[in-house]
């Protein structure tokens, strides 16, 4: 998680209680919490969840920062933005890549900002649908862009790994705001530069 630099102060402050209710689960599914390999596991699971929940330690409008004029208005691809979430569902991993493309309307932002963003959307429980559409609108609500196409990776371990098993399988999600849910042209571009 280097792009941030922040974590879940919650799970500072709850350490004590978490670490204690991370041992009752390993004693519930059947561990003998006292031996070697699990002494330190609750404090490692504590220090772990400060890491992939330090999405609630932030406001996602305001990671982008601050925007430049630019007189660019034509397309702008982020791509293969690497991210690790946690389904709501069944807290289990899945990760991916995220693809953003947006036309500018006179601001731009760093563009390292968009990689920040999508760490601050997908550091806690989620769904990739939701995700998207969070990445999407904030992206519009806070550039005003022309337009703005988000498109979403995933593997999902609670597929994979349980239930019916299908490893490898990939989810794909998108969302369109702006000119891009006008244009099937501008789409068409933006799903080509992807590839």
């Amino acid at each position: 998680m280097a792009s941030i630099d922040y974590k879940n102060a919650l799970v500072a402050e709850n350490r004590e209680q978490i670490e204690s209710h991370v041992r009752e689960i390993l004693r519930l599914i059947g561990e003998d919490v006292d031996r070697e390999g699990l002494l330190d596991t609750p404090a490692r699971v504590t220090r772990m969840y400060e890491e992939i929940f330090a999405g609630y330690a932030a406001d996602p409008r305001e990671v982008l920062g601050v925007t430049f004029d630019e007189q660019h208005e034509e397309l702008v691809i982020i791509k293969d933005i690497i991210y690790y979430s946690q389904c709501e569902h069944h807290m289990a991993p899945f990760f991916g890549k995220v693809h953003v493309g947006y036309l500018p309307s006179g601001k731009v932002a760093g563009l390292s900002k968009f990689a920040r963003l999508v760490d601050v959307v997908t550091r806690k429980l989620q769904v990739q649908e939701r995700i998207t559409s969070e990445i999407a609108d904030i992206l519009f609500d806070v550039l005003k862009p022309h337009g703005v196409m988000v498109v979403v990776e995933g593997e999902h371990m609670c597929m994979c790994a349980r239930g019916v098993k299908k490893y490898g399988s990939q989810t794909v999600t998108s969302a369109v705001r702006g000119s891009f849910r006008k244009d099937s042209t501008l789409r068409s571009e933006f799903l080509s530069l992807l590839k």
